[in-house]
């Protein structure tokens, strides 16, 4: 067995929301992300796979296909279906939050690491 301090070391970046995998293989894909006040990120899909975001810390807003933004917190689930569409926003605190997809050809199923995968 493996396991990660979720809350332990995160790492902001005073530019663009920084995106730290976790666990990369064959299977699935884990990945924290940590968003400074204001920060957000743009539009876009995972293709193929469910995408699942439980928050950790902070508040932000998150949209997913039909645009309406809505406000959650720590402990929160979201789930986004394959290829749907979503954003996110950190509000006026830091936000983190962890991914998990699942594996699909199109993300280079060759690719192995994380801070989990190393250990």
């Amino acid at each position: 067995m493996k396991s990660k301090q979720l809350l332990e070391n995160p790492e902001f970046h005073d530019t663009e929301p920084f995106a730290q995998p976790l666990l990369v293989d064959q299977y699935s894909r884990i990945i924290r992300w940590m968003l400074k006040p204001g920060q957000k990120i743009a539009e876009h899909k995972v293709p193929d796979s469910p995408f699942y975001v439980v928050i950790l810390k902070g508040h932000g807003t998150f949209a997913g296909d039909d645009g309406q933004e809505q406000t959650y917190g720590p402990g929160s689930l979201l789930i986004f279906n394959p290829g749907e569409r979503h954003t996110v926003r950190a509000l006026d605190e830091e936000l983190i939050f962890v991914s998990f997809l699942q594996a699909v050809d199109s993300m280079r199923p060759n690719r192995t690491g994380g801070e989990i995968g190393r250990e």
